[in-house]
């Protein structure tokens, strides 16, 4: 098992602490993606807006174009209740899609309790997997790892290991899939950097060993790059202790 420190440790202990006294055992996406940004996750670039000049502002210091999305404790598929907007390339656009947003969530889920905009950067495109874990009654924390997006819907290709990992490990998860090849290089394609993704698969594999209150994560997608990789989002559930 990797090593940690233990102050940063201690700083996912808070943001765990902190949702539990408000009795939130799925964690807002900024709160999700601190914490994996804590265990060395890399994510998209973000700030909580609650405004239209603050989306603005953060829309300006992060880069276009940028991402809007709610944040909401009552709202958990955010595009069913049209709370997301991709792709806005001006601050025209982020006036517009703010608005449109909270009109939408009024409209849809009117008692829903909001917490801000999620202003965040629109990441590039590239092959996206899914790295997740979960705590098994009959044996304890585990990790999964698979092709993300729509495949891991429609292919269920996927592959599981009992938690704490070793490298090699990690790596054997990755492999093992049928649609690995496309990780590789396929048909003239950059092959994706999979010592990153592997050691991502560590990283979730060293949340749900060290936060017992962890009952699930789930990354989908990360964004694997020839160089690096990038988790776009993040889903979390507590147990409920």
């Amino acid at each position: 098992m990797s090593k940690f420190i233990t102050n940063d440790l201690k700083t996912a202990r808070e943001i765990i602490q902190k949702a539990l006294r408000l009795k939130q055992y799925a964690l807002l996406e900024p709160d999700a993606k601190e914490l994996i940004g804590v265990f060395g996750i890399p994510t998209t670039r973000h700030v909580v807006a609650s405004s239209v000049e603050e989306a603005i502002r953060a829309s300006g210091s992060i880069g276009y174009p940028v991402v809007l999305k709610i944040i909401s404790p009552d709202i958990s598929h955010k595009t069913d209740v049209g709370g997301v907007r991709v792709g806005i390339k001006d601050e025209e656009g982020v006036r517009v899609a703010y608005e449109e947003i909270m009109r939408n969530v009024k409209n849809r889920v009117p008692d829903a309790r909001i917490n801000g905009i999620l202003v965040e950067e629109m990441a590039a495109p590239s092959t996206e997997v899914i790295v997740g874990g979960l705590r098994d009654p009959q044996f304890g924390p585990a990790v999964m790892f698979g092709l993300g997006g729509i495949f891991v819907e429609i292919y269920k290709d996927v592959s599981f290991r009992i938690a704490p990992l070793e490298e090699y490990e990690a790596l054997d998860m990755i492999h093992e899939i049928k649609g690995a090849k496309v990780l590789n290089g396929y048909r003239n394609t950059e092959a994706l950097d999979i010592a990153t993704l592997a050691q991502t698969i560590l990283k979730v594999s060293n949340i749900m060993v060290s936060i017992e209150e962890m009952k699930e994560i789930d990354l989908n997608p990360v964004l694997v790059y020839p160089k690096g990789v990038k988790a776009v989002d993040a889903r979390i559930i507590l147990n409920r202790l």
